[in-house]
């Protein structure tokens, strides 16, 4: 049965379930200090060294701040598994993540609405992956190691909504 449990006033407000004295199962949990926001699962305390920390697990929402937030999976108090990031800046990460890392199939929205879609590991582009410059009308398919391309072609797409196109559109090749 949910409950609220306050301690002092410079104390997260929560909100949620127990098990053996330990924060367990759906909860909601307020940091009144930053104002982030945690709702969704929790698992038994653990120790470490002698010192008490909770784990985050299952999945959940957190918000960073008013336009900052992860709606996905938890594992060990990381964002694993499958997820979506919403950044400050504007940009939108959605999919695979691991360690608190893009990590695996992802999307990333840039703010100015260009994005890239492709394989991630340990937080860089690596692997097979678009970048699509659809302000310029663009398409870039490369091979990227560590966040660097290293290979690739650069086409025409959707030039016809582009909002900042090139001066010269990429000549056609002639078979």
């Amino acid at each position: 049965m949910p409950f609220l449990k306050r301690r002092q006033t410079t104390e997260p407000l929560y909100t949620g379930e127990w098990m053996d004295n330990e924060k367990h199962g759906k909860v909601t949990q307020v940091w009144k200090k930053t104002g982030m926001i945690y709702d969704g699962d929790w698992r038994c305390g653990k120790r470490e060294e002698g010192r008490k920390y909770q784990t985050l697990f299952g999945a959940g929402t957190y918000f960073y701040s008013l336009s900052a937030f992860y709606e996905g999976q938890w594992r060990g108090d990381q964002r694993s598994g499958r997820g979506q990031m919403q950044y400050e800046n504007g940009e939108l990460y959605e999919g695979e993540w691991l360690k608190d890392k893009h990590h695996g199939q992802g999307l990333l929205l840039l703010a100015n609405g260009n994005r890239f879609v492709g394989t991630w590991s340990d937080g860089q582009k690596n692997r097979h992956g678009k970048f699509f410059y659809l302000d310029r009308g663009q398409l870039y398919e490369s091979f990227w190691v560590d966040d660097v391309a290293k290979c690739g072609t650069l086409s025409d797409f959707g030039r016809e909504a582009a909002v900042r196109l090139t001066v010269y559109p990429i000549p056609k090749v002639n078979d």
